[in-house]
C-alpha cells in the first residue's frame, strides 16, 4: 500500500509540476507542427497527410518525451530533491517507474493531438487502431527510457537537452520516415536498424499506409528489448553515480 501511495504521489507531482514546462511545450507540441507546416509550405503539390502523419507522430512522442525527462530528472537532480525521493518508502525500480510513466502518457497525448487534426483531412477507415495504439505506447515507451538514460548521465537541463539533440536529429533521419532506409548509403544502413524508433516508425506505418516492412512481431520484440535494455542501463548508472 505503502509503495503504490508513494507510486501515484510522485507521479501526479510530476504531471502537476512539469507537463507545461516551456521544454516540454516548445519541442514536445511546437516543433513537430512547425515540421508539418514546413511540408505543406514547401510542397510544390497537395500534402499527402495520412503519408506525413506516422513521421509527426513520431517526433511529437520522441521529443516530447525526451524533453519531459530532461526536465524532471536533470532539475531534480540538480536540486537534491530526487535524492529526498531516494528517502521515499518505494524501491529504485518502481521509483523509476514513477518518474517515467508521466513522460510516456505525455508522449502518448502528445501523438494523438496530430491524429485529430489529421482526421478532418483522411479517412479513419484504413487505419488499423490496434496497431496504431501498440506503437505508440511502445515509442513512448522507447522514447521515454532512452531520455532517462540521458537525463541520468548529465548534470544540467541544458546539457540533457543538447545530448538529447545529439540522439533525436541522427534518429529522424535514419529511422525511414522521410528517407526511405533503401536510399541511405549502404554503410548508415545498419545505423537503422539498431536504433527503436526505426521499427516504432515502421508499425505506424503499417497502421497508417499499411506500408511497412518489417514483420510486426520482430518490431514489437525489438522495441520490448530496447526499452529493458536502457531502463536496465539507466537503472545501473543511477546505483553507480547517484546512490554509491
Amino acid at each position: 500500500m505503502k509503495t503504490a501511495i508513494a507510486f501515484w504521489n510522485i507521479l501526479l507531482k510530476d504531471m502537476r509540476n512539469y507537463y507545461l514546462k516551456p521544454p516540454n511545450i516548445s519541442w514536445g507540441i511546437i516543433f513537430p507542427f512547425a515540421w508539418m507546416l514546413m511540408f505543406f509550405l514547401k510542397s510544390q503539390t497537395t500534402v499527402d497527410v495520412r503519408g506525413v502523419l506516422p513521421g509527426v507522430m513520431a517526433m511529437s512522442i520522441l521529443f516530447g518525451t525526451t524533453s519531459m525527462l530532461a526536465v524532471t530528472i536533470t532539475f531534480e537532480r540538480r536540486s537534491r530533491s530526487f535524492d529526498r525521493l531516494l528517502l521515499s518508502p518505494v524501491s529504485l525500480t518502481w521509483l523509476m517507474l514513477a518518474k517515467t510513466l508521466g513522460a510516456i502518457i505525455f508522449g502518448i497525448i502528445n501523438a494523438f493531438v496530430p491524429v485529430l487534426i489529421a482526421l478532418f483531412f483522411i479517412p479513419v477507415s484504413h487505419i488499423n487502431w490496434v496497431i496504431l495504439i501498440l506503437s505508440v505506447i511502445f515509442i513512448a515507451i522507447t522514447s521515454t527510457f532512452l531520455g532517462l538514460f540521458i537525463a541520468v548521465s548529465v548534470s544540467e537541463v541544458f546539457e540533457a537537452q543538447t545530448f538529447s539533440n545529439f540522439f533525436r536529429f541522427p534518429m529522424v533521419f535514419l529511422c525511414g520516415l522521410f528517407i526511405p532506409i533503401g536510399q541511405l548509403p549502404i554503410f548508415l544502413r545498419p545505423f537503422s536498424y539498431i536504433i527503436p524508433l526505426t521499427y516504432g516508425a515502421d508499425l505506424l506505418k503499417t497502421a497508417i499506409n499499411q506500408n511497412g516492412h518489417i514483420a510486426l512481431g520482430i518490431s514489437l520484440l525489438v522495441l520490448l528489448c530496447l526499452s529493458i535494455l536502457l531502463f536496465m542501463i539507466s537503472k545501473r548508472n543511477i546505483k553507480k553515480r547517484w546512490i554509491y
